[in-house]
């Protein structure tokens, strides 16, 4: 489960980049050229990383990640907005999975209990 929602999250930051880098050629100072290079390579590296979260490693890439999709804000102000919602959902995600992991092996062990 936390495989499939993380992987979720970063094919949807992925698009959100990538069409991000549209709205930042109007609004930031960068040419369009290192805007393409920056949007798309982040874009990449959310795909890539979605398929790599079979290891462990993964999740903290994704982790930094988020971290520096949040410290584009300095670029295009309206990732700091945008950065800070889709980390939200990343730790939110991992979170979430990380109870319910829980949950499932208490009942196990419940249920081998009985």
């Amino acid at each position: 489960m936390r495989r499939q929602l993380a992987a979720s999250c970063l094919v949807l930051e992925a698009m959100v980049v990538f069409f991000a880098i549209l709205v930042a050629k109007d609004l930031s100072d960068l040419s369009t050229g290192w805007l393409t290079v920056l949007g798309g390579g982040l874009a990449l590296a959310c795909l890539l990383l979605s398929g790599l979260l079979r290891h462990e490693w993964a999740f903290v890439a994704g982790s930094v990640l988020q971290v520096v999709l949040v410290l584009c804000g300095l670029v295009v102000p309206v990732m700091w907005f945008v950065g800070a919602l889709f980390a939200a959902m990343w730790f939110g995600f991992l979170w979430l999975s990380a109870k319910a992991a829980r949950q499932v092996a208490e009942m196990e062990r419940a249920a081998a209990g009985r």
